[in-house]
């Protein structure tokens, strides 16, 4: 018996090693580019609610797109004059960009950046859309590399990794440790067994065509994890749903610890209720708790060594493939020292997800019923 206990407990190993695989595989690909001079005009469109910290400074990159043609549409609540505030300096920092504002989705829903997004995309001028959050600051050459891949029919959504702008708190480098060893080597071994049949939210990229075939994001403004759904649904329509090897920055919005958890514990929440089999099956991704539970069935320093000598060099290959080789961080120190404590929280957090019907998202508290959002009525 305890022979079958020891050989349950090393089952996250063979998901570290998996994550290593594909995470080399993935992240030895060509990086994207814009061979061959494709360069339709696109419409950047940015559903805005509240401001993001650094606003005016993320905005401004879209500005400095070394591209030909492109708009930035933006839909913003008519009174958030803070925001429109940051909107007007840009357009007097950047008059040769034509950016756009729309006061409103003018639609009642749950999801209200969803609902942005359809006007957005019904007054959208071009028929590829790049869609972005608002805390995304980008490079140059970001629209030239996120629009190739849509020179194949076969491509019907382009998505990409994300990380963050600076690390300058603890609770920011915890973060960045929990996206590279634990968000990200789920999403590369996604990528190895099954294919990317999801999208990341930070970028977007699609047309207008596309997503007429499955209704648009109409049909998705009264649900959770739009950007999972709008991939999945794409990928239905037997379309090609590319990640690629590249990065964008996005600025953290949270600053404590607390908000860092209550955000992910938002998203693992979406996730039970979205992919529940799934859910469960994070469990034998945590090679923290079963290494400990190694030790407590057969406690010896040969187990103490093996199991958690085991797991930290797997974790420090996961933490220097995804993020030093593939992602070109320059913190593996820090990440790698701040994994454990992230697997620890993330334990947690996982354990929470479980007594948690509903999630908490910008400032506004809603209930998942069926798959839909619904909005909590206050006390």
């Amino acid at each position: 018996m305890t022979t079958i206990l020891l050989s349950v407990a090393a089952i996250p190993f063979i998901y570290y090693l998996i994550s290593i695989f594909s995470a080399w595989r993935f992240f030895r690909q060509p990086a994207a580019g814009g061979e061959g001079g494709f360069t339709p005009p696109v419409s950047i469109l940015k559903p805005v609610r509240g401001l993001d910290p650094e606003a005016y400074e993320n905005l401004a990159s879209f500005c400095r797109l070394d591209y030909p043609e492109y708009e930035i549409v933006l839909c913003v609540d008519p009174g958030d004059r803070a925001v429109n505030d940051v909107v007007e300096k840009i357009r007097r920092d950047f008059p040769a960009r034509r950016i756009r504002v729309l006061p409103g989705s003018g639609r009642t829903a749950a999801n209200d950046k969803v609902a942005k997004l359809v006007r957005l995309v019904d007054e959208a001028a071009h028929e590829i859309v790049a869609i972005s959050d608002s805390d995304v600051r980008v490079r140059p050459d970001y629209l030239i590399r996120v629009v190739a891949p849509l020179r194949d029919p076969k491509v019907g959504m382009v998505t990409c990794f994300y990380h963050s702008a600076e690390e300058r708190t603890f609770v920011d480098r915890l973060q960045a440790a929990g996206m590279t060893s634990d968000f990200y080597a789920g999403i590369l071994v996604a990528w190895q067994l099954d294919g990317i049949k999801f999208a990341l939210g930070p970028t977007i990229v699609t047309t207008r065509a596309n997503l007429r075939r499955f209704g648009g994001y109409a049909v998705l403004e009264n649900g959770p994890a739009d950007d999972l759904l709008v991939g999945r649904l794409t990928a239905e329509q037997g379309c090609e749903v590319v990640l690629l090897p590249y990065v964008i920055d996005t600025v953290p919005d949270y600053d404590s610890i607390g908000a860092l958890i209550q955000k992910r514990l938002r998203w693992i929440v979406v996730m039970r209720h979205m992919r529940p089999w799934g859910h469960l099956g994070l469990l034998f991704t945590q090679g923290l708790p079963f290494s400990l539970a190694a030790v407590a069935v057969r406690p010896s320093l040969e187990t103490f060594a093996a199991y958690f000598g085991t797991y930290l060099l797997l974790r420090a290959a996961m933490t220097w493939t995804i993020g030093t080789m593939g992602m070109k961080e320059r913190r593996f120190v820090s990440h790698f020292l701040l994994t454990p404590v992230w697997d620890a929280l993330a334990l947690g957090i996982w354990l929470a997800s479980f007594l948690r019907s509903g999630i908490r998202w910008r400032g506004a508290d809603y209930q998942i019923r069926d798959g839909k959002l619904v909005r909590s009525l206050p006390d």
